[in-house]
This record gives structure tokens, C-alpha cells and sequence, in this order.
């Protein structure tokens, strides 16, 4: 898949394994264009803050803090979740593939590939250049820097 972030044409919930997942056919989710599927139709992304990720098994990542888009094609790349009970920090979630249910998101990476990616600092809403690729590589997704002055692909909305 590109880096651009694709969405299931047909958004279904996501509940926990061994529920049944239940949306009507006939209520499209907010902004979906289904002409090109291949890009996120959704673009009321403010109303992702606070929706649970779901990793592709099913479990649960944690709770959706905010969404980094790539600043040249203005798609969604990133979601950020806290993690940890004592030292919580930010850990990086790809959204390259994204199923937008009524109360959660699924992605299509493991729970276990989100716990051990790289624990970044923000240099307050962005990402150094550095840190940028390191994420893009431990997701194994192509990275190439920005043509912006700074270099970096990330921005925060």
C-alpha cells in the first residue's frame, strides 16, 4: 500500500473479538466519498480525538490523542496514543490503513509493533527529521524527507 492512508469503503464498527459488529448499509459515515477509496474520505478527522484504536486482531491500543498529517499530500499518517501506566509518553500509530467504526478506529498494525516503537520527544507539536524517519522505518513505511525548509513530513492538526 502507499503512504497514502486508505479506508474500508463500507466503515463498519469495530467491536471486540467475538462480537458482532453492526452498522446499517444505509448510514454512510460523514464525508465518505466512495469514488476513491484508495484515499481517507472521511474529513471530519477532529471527530477521531478520543476514539479507541484497534489494532488489526482486535485489542485495543488506546485512546486517540491527535492526528499528524503529511504536510505534502495532506493525508493522515500518524495517530498518537499515550502509553505506559507510570511514565505515560506518546507512542506513534500508523493510519496507512484506517476502518472508521461509530466509537473506534482500526488500524492495520499489532498492538505489539505499536509497543515497541521508538519513544519520541516532541519538540512541542513536531517531530525532528530524525525522529520522523526512525518512525516511518520501524512501521516499515517508506520515508523521504519533506521539500519544506525544515525537512520534516509531519505536521500536527
Amino acid at each position: 500500500m502507499t503512504e497514502a492512508a486508505a479506508v474500508s469503503e463500507e466503515p463498519a464498527a469495530v467491536e471486540p473479538a467475538g462480537e458482532q459488529a453492526t452498522q446499517p448499509e444505509s448510514e454512510p459515515v460523514a464525508g465518505d466519498v466512495p469514488e476513491n477509496p484508495s484515499s481517507v474520505a472521511y474529513h471530519n478527522f477532529a471527530a477521531w480525538h478520543g476514539k479507541d484504536l484497534i489494532d488489526s486482531h482486535g485489542d485495543r491500543i488506546g485512546r486517540l490523542e491527535d492526528v499528524y498529517f503529511d504536510v505534502e499530500t495532506d493525508e493522515p499518517q500518524f495517530a498518537t496514543v499515550k502509553q505506559g501506566l507510570i511514565d505515560r509518553h506518546l507512542t506513534f500509530v500508523p493510519l496507512t490503513e484506517v476502518t472508521i467504526g461509530p466509537d473506534s478506529l482500526q488500524v492495520a498494525t499489532t498492538r505489539t509493533l505499536v509497543k515497541n516503537a521508538p519513544n519520541l520527544q516532541l519538540d512541542g507539536d513536531e517531530l525532528s527529521q530524525a525522529d520522523e524517519s526512525a518512525l516511518y522505518h520501524h512501521y516499515q513505511l517508506n520515508y523521504t524527507p519533506s521539500t519544506t525548509p525544515s525537512g520534516r513530513r509531519l505536521a500536527r492538526r
